[in-house]
């Protein structure tokens, strides 16, 4: 755990320099990605998907309700999926197979209503990939990575340095498959300093400007939560400069999510 209000708390075989996934917190990241592609002028918030995914009819979807779940589209993509590894199977030759009818997978028009969406996310990182010619990877480190100056958040970390969690037995529980058109969604790594640093520079210091559409509000807290198999995350950032992040492993992601609206909370009554 990390905030504004005490120093950082490692305990139950945590570590700050190991690997863990931060499960959705990467969509913080992708619309950073995304806002710091249309300030270059590379593409607009507003451009429809079609114009950078042609295999798409026309939805009147843009990349901006992509961003803010505001799409139509549902949270998963579509089929059944495995509990053991439940994106494994979804690579970018899946989703391309359902561009054609992204038009049929919306369940409202878009704009109307905010529905989170894992599937809207892969759809927004295949755009920019086509929109910038670059990888998703090199995406991340050329507009967010390098200029705030972050190292330990990767797709890919040194098996050696991963934690992960143990099962009944004691033994590393394996991970789910995020490598994929899922990456943009869910995919990303980091220590948790690195995480913790992300979340300063981008919500406290805004080096690269306003919170990116990406991030949930409620009044003065930007904040994102995530989970992955027995792993969860919560992150936020008040206005007034209090923040926390908080990752944890084994836990249910209710409690993670409680656990960092607790030490906001109790934040304010130390500043007070």
């Amino acid at each position: 755990m990390f905030s504004s209000a005490a120093p950082p708390a490692v305990h139950d075989g945590h570590a700050v320099d190991r690997f863990v996934p931060i499960a959705s917190l990467t969509k913080a990241v992708t619309g950073t990605v995304l806002i710091q592609m249309a300030t270059a002028g590379t593409l607009t918030l507003d451009d429809p998907v079609e114009r950078w995914l042609p295999a798409v009819p026309g939805t009147g979807i843009t990349l901006r309700h992509l961003a803010r779940h505001t799409s139509g589209l549902p949270r998963l993509p579509p089929g059944r999926l495995s509990r053991r590894d439940p994106y494994a199977a979804f690579d970018r030759p899946a989703l391309d197979r359902l561009l054609p009818r992204l038009d049929g997978l919306a369940e409202r028009p878009p704009g109307e209503e905010e529905e989170y969406s894992n599937l809207g996310y892969a759809v927004l990182g295949a755009a920019l990939t086509t929109a910038s010619g670059m990888t998703y990877e090199e995406l991340v480190t050329e507009h967010v990575l390098r200029p705030l100056n972050l190292t330990e958040i990767t797709a890919n970390p040194d098996p050696n340095r991963r934690l992960l969690p143990r099962g009944r037995l004691g033994r590393p529980r394996r991970p789910w498959t995020m490598t994929g058109a899922i990456l943009p969604a869910g995919g990303l790594w980091a220590t948790p300093r690195a995480a913790a640093d992300l979340v300063v520079r981008l919500l406290v210091e805004r080096r690269l400007g306003e919170p990116a559409p990406s991030w949930q509000t409620a009044g003065p807290l930007h904040w994102h939560n995530g989970a992955t198999r027995d792993a969860s995350i919560f992150a936020g950032g008040m206005d007034d400069g209090r923040w926390v992040m908080i990752h944890r492993l084994n836990a249910p992601p209710e409690d993670t999510d409680r656990a960092g609206l607790e030490i906001l909370k109790g934040a304010e009554t130390i500043r007070r």
